[in-house]
């Protein structure tokens, strides 16, 4: 098993993950990461402007994959 580490970028701002997890594959952060974006949605308030929370999957190597999410609002005609 490899330790695989998720640091979280929320606009500008960077969260690095200095203890990561050990999982059996690249699958399995990839999946473990998705589930944690899903995890914080409940907690956000998307902006009419948008936002983007990123996670970037690295392991001891380094950079592994990208997991990204994209909040936004499309108003359509004039509604308050």
């Amino acid at each position: 098993m490899a330790r695989y580490y998720f640091d979280l970028r929320d606009g500008a701002e960077l969260f690095r993950d200095e203890e990561g997890v050990e999982l059996p594959t690249v699958r399995a952060a990839e999946v473990e990461a998705v589930r944690a974006l899903g995890g914080l949605v409940r907690d956000v308030e998307p902006a009419a402007e948008g936002r983007d929370m990123i996670i970037d999957v690295r392991n001891d190597d380094g950079p592994v994959s990208q997991v990204s999410l994209v909040f936004a609002i499309n108003r359509h005609g004039s509604h308050s």
